[in-house]
């Protein structure tokens, strides 16, 4: 599923990112943030208009991303109940 369908305050891991869809500087930005591949996420909030921006957790930080980069993102749920 896309990170942008993950339902809220669900734990889940990252499986993909289609880095090409995202380009560069958004790439870049992603990184220096922490996603990746294997890195566990949590969507915390969809924004009022447009379910943009969506807002994550990645390790301790909140991040939010645009939805179309949301959309970029794979993610399966994460098996354990732990806190992102």
């Amino acid at each position: 599923m896309r990170l942008d369908d993950l339902p809220l305050r669900r734990n889940a891991v990252v499986s993909a990112i289609d880095w090409e869809d995202i380009g560069p500087a958004e790439a870049k930005r992603l990184r220096e943030f922490g996603f990746d591949e294997g890195v566990i996420v949590q969507k915390l909030h969809n924004g009022p208009i447009g379910r943009d921006p969506v807002a994550c957790r990645v390790g301790r930080m909140t991040v939010a991303l645009r939805r179309r980069v949301a959309l970029a993102i794979r993610v399966a749920e994460h098996a354990t109940d732990h806190k992102a």
